[in-house]
C-alpha cells in the first residue's frame, strides 16, 4: 500500500505575492477610471446655478434696489416708495410697446417690491438703476429707457424687463427660483 503524504495547502510566500500583485492593479486600475467616472458628474457651480435664492429684504431701504445673481443672471430687487408705485400705476398701457400694467408684474399685497431681471432686453446689457427719464432703469449701451415698474418706455429695447420666478416665504424674505401660483408672468 502507497502512503500518501496529505499536507495542509498552507500559504506560501509565492501566494502572498500573487494577492499583493492583483490588489495592487485593483488599486492602480481604480486610480485610472476614477477620474473618467467622475468627469462625467456635473460641476458644483452648476449644480448651485440651478439652486433657487433666498434673500432677506429687511435691509434694502425705500426707494433703493439691490442686485442679486440667480442662474448667472443679475437680478434687481427695488423696495418702491408710494410715489413710484403711484406713477407707474397712472401710465396708460396702451402707450407702452410692450404693454403691462403695473398689477401684472408685482405680487399683490407687496406692490412694494418689484423683482426683475436686470438685463435689457434689447443686446443683453445691464442697465443702471435709479436713472433715465423714469428714474427706473437706464441702459447707457443703446439708450433703453425702463420706468420703476421695469417697463420699457423710451430707445430700442423690444420687451419690458423679465420677471423671474419668486414667491415671498415671508413679508421679509422671497425666495427667486422657486414660484407660487400667483407669480405674475414675463
Amino acid at each position: 500500500m502507497a502512503t500518501t503524504n496529505e499536507h495542509a495547502a498552507e500559504p506560501t510566500r509565492r501566494d502572498f505575492i500573487y494577492i499583493a500583485t492583483g490588489a495592487a492593479s485593483a488599486v492602480g486600475v481604480a486610480s485610472a477610471v476614477w477620474p473618467f467616472i467622475s468627469q462625467m458628474n456635473p460641476d458644483k457651480a452648476t449644480i448651485a446655478a440651478g439652486v433657487p435664492v433666498e434673500v432677506d429684504l429687511t435691509p434694502i431701504p425705500m426707494g433703493q434696489s439691490i442686485k442679486v445673481f440667480w442662474r448667472g443672471k443679475p437680478i434687481f430687487i427695488r423696495h418702491r416708495t408710494k410715489e413710484e408705485i403711484s406713477a407707474a400705476d397712472d401710465v396708460d398701457i396702451n402707450t407702452l410697446k410692450d404693454p403691462q400694467s403695473d398689477a401684472d408684474r408685482v405680487k399683490k399685497g407687496d406692490e412694494q417690491w418689484l423683482v426683475v431681471i436686470g438685463i435689457c432686453t434689447h443686446l443683453g446689457c445691464i442697465p443702471l438703476v435709479n436713472e433715465g427719464a423714469y428714474h427706473g432703469w437706464f441702459c447707457p449701451c443703446h439708450g433703453s429707457v425702463y420706468d420703476t415698474s421695469g417697463r420699457i418706455r423710451q430707445g430700442p429695447a423690444p420687451l419690458n424687463l423679465a420677471i423671474p420666478p419668486y414667491s415671498f416665504e415671508s413679508a421679509s424674505k422671497i425666495i427667486i427660483g422657486a414660484e407660487s401660483d400667483s407669480t405674475p408672468k414675463a
